[in-house]
């Protein structure tokens, strides 16, 4: 099994993508050890040391480190992904699975209902793809008196650029498809 990894725009964060299917639908994100329960590779990787966050897309597995060197930090985690595809063990565990769903606790008015599909069409076809690249994803949360509330995971949480990617990106694409939107917000 060849893994390979990537760089992404968020220094602490490493993409590595293992040439299968890592999540078949949606995503998971692990902040923290005990969150990772849910998971057995989740569980694997956070007992790595200086393992901050972990993040699995469809094809993709993003890891967070705190101050750790990644050449110091790549090995372990190479080894613990390739070991975890190769006994077959599921990614998620069976009763957990339902529990990873991006239609978290969305909030918006029901007169809302045409521009929140035109926003969710938008993210869905032209940012979550981009995003997802660079190890990450971008979900929507809500829209309230012109403002759009997404949630960031995996490579964008935390990033540098992130401010960037929102504001100059996601932001100026949103007003200039939906006039209602004012502005955009991370949560």
């Amino acid at each position: 099994m060849f893994i390979q990894t990537e760089a992404t725009p968020n220094p602490a964060t490493l993409k590595f993508l293992p040439g299968r299917v890592v999540l078949e639908t949606g995503t998971a994100e692990f902040l923290n050890a005990e969150q990772a329960q849910a998971s057995p590779l989740a569980q694997t990787l956070f007992e790595i040391p200086s393992v901050t966050g972990v993040y699995f897309g469809f094809d993709f597995i993003t890891v967070t480190k705190d101050d750790a060197e990644w050449h110091h930090l790549k090995p372990a985690i190479l080894g613990s992904i390739m070991e975890h595809f190769m006994s077959g063990r599921p990614i998620l565990g069976e009763a957990r699975t339902a529990e990873f769903s991006d239609e978290e606790d969305e909030f918006f008015d029901e007169g809302d209902e045409t521009i929140v599909a035109t926003i969710k069409e938008l993210l869905d076809s032209r940012v979550r793809p981009a995003v997802a690249q660079d190890g990450g994803d971008i979900t929507f949360r809500g829209f309230r008196d012109g403002t759009v509330f997404l949630n960031m995971k995996g490579a964008c949480s935390g990033c540098p650029s992130s401010t960037a990617t929102l504001k100059h990106g996601v932001q100026n694409l949103l007003k200039h498809f939906v006039p209602e939107v004012q502005a955009v917000e991370s949560v």
